[in-house]
């Protein structure tokens, strides 16, 4: 009697084993990629500022809002809160300074290169209204994927910078940061100094 036990045992062990090895052996297994939302873009409506500044641009009225920045005057920020997103815009006006505020700019723009991928530069020149600027793209997971400057070299200089209130994941914010970039790139071709 107690061999058979012994045996009855060793074969239900035998058995849970194979049947464990049969079940994990026909199991096709492929892990899937990770995946974001879908992010709806809706259109945009643009008109000017109309805020009491020394310069105006358009920006899309219907998505964004301007808010007066807490210190400073002549700066703002213009906010996306469907997406979650802001760009912060300062103004300086130029006093025999250029140089340092361009200076400045520039070194802004690279302490991302500490983690970016690429830093890329798109100059921009519009003659008849005076307005020169450059637009920097920063590839990789950075803070501020998008900056901008624009300036007329002698009097004014304005700067921008696209931010995202989340962690940086270039990845997932890619649709929005390129719905964003026009806004930009808008806001250059259309700024006006006053």
């Amino acid at each position: 009697m107690h061999l058979f036990k012994k045996m009855n045992c060793n074969i239900k062990h035998i058995l849970a084993v194979g049947c464990s090895i049969v079940m994990v052996a026909c199991t096709n297994y492929t892990p899937k990629p990770m995946g974001y939302f879908r992010i709806a873009l809706m259109e945009k409506k643009y008109a000017y500022t109309q805020a009491n500044m020394p310069y105006t641009f358009e920006y899309p009225t219907n998505v964004a809002r301007i808010r007066p920045h807490k210190n400073n005057p002549l700066w703002m920020n213009i906010e996306y809160p469907t997406y979650n997103a802001k760009i912060h815009c300062s103004y300086l006006p130029i006093k025999d300074n250029f140089y340092e505020i361009s200076e400045d700019t520039r070194a802004f723009v690279y302490k991302h290169s500490v983690k970016a991928d690429a830093i890329t530069q798109q100059v921009f020149e519009n003659d008849e209204a005076k307005v020169y600027g450059v637009l920097y793209e920063i590839k990789g997971n950075v803070a501020s994927s998008l900056q901008f400057t624009l300036t007329d070299s002698t009097t004014h200089y304005f700067r921008g910078a696209v931010y995202f209130n989340n962690r940086p994941n270039n990845d997932s914010i890619a649709p929005v940061l390129s719905y964003i970039r026009e806004d930009v790139v808008r806001m250059m071709e259309t700024m006006q100094w006053k």
